[in-house]
Formats: structure tokens, C-alpha cells, sequence
């Protein structure tokens, strides 16, 4: 069975996929995505359609990341493990503490998959909140939108550098690691494409950030 196939076992601790923002050209931003990931040049997938909102753009693919982070880990489950990953961490020298400055204000030591629960919840807060991604046609984004997906992608990139650390060698094992690397490599070119995330936060995995945009 595929690691990454929707009908494992594993299928049952999934979270329901969020959907696209239902206003302000959500459903065809969307469609846009689709199609030109189709087209598989991941590099024209991740630019701002000519005449588009750039707030819509980030809110569209902030849910598109989102989903695919979502199942990756999910999937993943079996592995990491309170036992496997007592801490969150991207090797030796990264070690994540979760925080959400409401329920949570100091940050406190967990385990990976308790981190990435806590972040999947704080996530969809965030997604389901409409005076911060707008539902309606017209409804403005708030000042500190940009802001918000930052911080999202920022712990949407830990998930990652915690499986390539500490969990590649068994992707490999299943041969999936050719999906693993082209939602990476998706989820890196758009960070990169709007500077969504600071380069010391990418240490982890610099070297292949900077393999993957230097060459598409």
C-alpha cells in the first residue's frame, strides 16, 4: 500500500481537507493552480496570475499547503511516534517548542506529532477565521494577513524538515521519496517566490532549498 495512498489504514487520522476560500475568486484561483500544476512547471504554478490579488493568491495556496502538509504527516503517523520522536526537531542542532500565544504562551518541549497536532489545530483556527481569511465576496483582508501566512508557512516548513531528518530514510525504504520531493520542492518555490520565510528558519534544509531554486 502506498504510504502516501488515501486508502491506508492511517486514513481514519486524517484531518477533513479544508476547502479553497469560498469568495473573492477563490474557486478559480484554484482551478488556476490545477491547471498549471498540471502542466508540471512548478516555477509558472507558484507566480501571481496577471491581474490577481496577491492576498487571494497567498490565502488559496496557504489552504493548498495546508492539505498537502496534512496528509504528508498523516501518513506518516505510524512512525513518529512519541517514542520515535520525543521532541520536534530537524537533527541535532534544530529543536522546535510549540507556542500560540493564546492558550499556550511559553513554549513548552513536546513531541513531534503532539507539535504537529498542535500546529494542525492552531492552522485551521487561523483558515476558519473569517476576519482573517474572508469567506465573501469583498470582505477585505486584515492588515496583518501577510503576517499570519508567514507564520504558518514558517511551522508548515518545520513539519518538513522533521521528515527529512528524521523520517526520509524510511519514505526511501517505500520509494515514495519522488512525492515527498515535488510537494518540497512546490512548497519551496512559492516560500521563495514571496519571501515568505527567512532564511535562517530554512537552516535545517538549506542545502536543498538552495538546490532546488537554483535550478528551476
Amino acid at each position: 500500500m502506498s504510504l502516501f495512498g488515501l486508502g491506508s489504514k492511517n486514513q481514519r487520522t486524517f484531518r477533513p481537507k479544508k476547502n479553497a476560500p469560498s469568495g473573492n475568486k477563490g474557486v478559480q484561483l484554484k482551478k488556476h493552480i490545477d491547471a498549471t500544476l498540471g502542466s508540471g512547471n512548478l516555477r509558472d504554478a507558484v507566480r501571481l496570475p496577471p491581474g490577481e490579488d496577491l492576498n487571494e493568491w497567498l490565502a488559496v495556496n496557504t489552504v493548498d499547503f495546508f492539505n498537502q502538509v496534512n496528509i504528508l504527516h498523516g501518513t506518516l503517523m505510524e512512525f513518529c511516534t512519541p517514542n520515535t520522536c520525543p521532541t520536534m526537531s530537524a537533527g541535532s542542532k534544530f529543536e522546535y517548542r510549540w507556542a500560540d500565544g493564546v492558550q499556550i504562551k511559553k513554549p513548552i518541549e513536546v513531541s513531534a506529532p503532539k507539535y504537529v497536532e498542535y500546529l494542525m489545530d492552531w492552522i485551521e483556527v487561523q483558515l476558519d477565521d473569517e476576519s482573517i481569511f474572508p469567506q465573501k465576496l469583498g470582505t477585505p483582508f486584515p492588515q496583518n494577513f501577510q503576517e499570519v501566512v508567514k507564520t504558518i508557512f514558517k511551522r508548515l516548513f518545520r513539519v518538513y524538515a522533521h521528515i527529512y531528518h528524521s523520517h526520509f530514510q524510511k519514505i526511501v525504504s517505500l520509494k515514495e521519496e519522488a512525492h515527498l520531493n515535488t510537494c518540497f520542492k512546490h512548497f519551496t518555490l512559492f516560500t521563495w517566490e514571496f519571501k515568505l520565510i527567512d532564511k535562517a528558519e530554512l537552516a535545517p534544509l538549506i542545502d536543498l532549498i538552495e538546490s532546488i531554486v537554483s535550478v528551476c
